[in-house]
């Protein structure tokens, strides 16, 4: 009877993954990406995510009966990947760091040899880092039919990227009021950019064994469930009744703010974006002219 009852689990858990999959192309999420959309992974981490959730509530349900069982399966199968996952995330956000010190020296050599800086961004569009290149080519197109300060402030948006914004808010003055000496402020902001990019890297570093520590909790937690339920189904009997299922709400709750808790133990705040209103731009280019300054023997 139990080996029905899970392979009846498994069907559903297939039924459930294909409606998911169904609703999926239906949406018009594809699977591979050549390049890097805003919007498009969030659509598709969050079907993979749905998709896990629908499984895993379907199956527990149909194992156990346990309702409460199948609810936290459920946000297990929502909340684990981005617990144990994420380190692409943090890759990406690195590389797009990077990219942007690569930028806007581009942007300084190019117009060092006399090139205005609408003509340097149409000339670095095709060159650019691969981690921004499609935002600069657009932006290079942008420019075509579009002022150049709206045009960056849309670019800035589309990277949405507070490293960038210091770049663009020094781009953005210099278009409007003619700053003197930008060449010399993007480099110092490049190398700004490359500062943070190592101490980003300094801080994963130390945050690896905590990461680490939590796929532990978390695994052999799972696994320890997991083995009650195949190995010693009388030893759970208790929580087939109604106050059994409260008692597992609470524990369940219980883990489940414990492995939040670890889960923002090891991931850093990420920074604010300040090219939210009018005024960051101000701030952005006092904040680099400060730090150009700091910089000078």
């Amino acid at each position: 009877m139990g080996a029905v009852t899970a392979l009846a689990g498994l069907l559903g858990a297939g039924v459930g993954l294909g409606v998911v999959l169904a609703w999926a192309g239906w949406r018009g999420v594809s699977f591979p990406r050549p390049r890097r959309d805003p919007l498009r992974p969030r659509a598709e981490r969050a079907t993979l995510r749905l998709g896990l959730a629908a499984g895993a509530a379907v199956l527990v349900g149909a194992v156990t009966g346990w309702p409460v069982g199948a609810l936290l399966a459920g946000l297990a199968g929502w909340g684990l990947p981005g617990l144990l996952g994420g380190t692409k995330g943090r890759g990406e956000q690195l590389a797009r760091i990077e990219a942007v010190a690569a930028w806007a020296e581009m942007l300084r050599d190019t117009m060092a040899g006399a090139a205005g800086l609408e003509q340097a961004i149409v000339a670095t569009a095709t060159v650019a880092p691969l981690a921004i290149r499609a935002e600069v080519a657009t932006l290079a197109v942008r420019l075509d039919g579009e002022r150049l300060a709206p045009a960056l402030r849309g670019f800035a948006d589309e990277v949405g990227d507070p490293t960038l914004d210091l770049v663009v808010a020094a781009l953005v003055l210099a278009a409007e009021h003619q700053a003197s000496r930008l060449g010399e402020l993007l480099g110092s902001l490049a190398q700004a950019a490359r500062d943070q990019a190592t101490m980003r890297l300094r801080v994963e570093a130390g945050r690896a064994r905590s990461r680490t520590s939590v796929k532990v909790v978390v695994g052999v937690t799972a696994g320890l469930a997991l083995g009650l339920v195949v190995l010693n189904r009388g030893y759970l009997a208790p929580y087939d009744s109604a106050l059994g299922q409260l008692v597992l709400l609470l524990v369940g709750a219980m883990f489940a703010g414990a492995f939040v808790w670890l889960s923002r133990m090891t991931r850093p705040t990420a920074p604010e974006r300040f090219l939210v209103t009018s005024d960051g731009f101000a701030t952005g280019l006092t904040e680099a002219h400060s730090h150009q300054k700091s910089r000078r023997p």
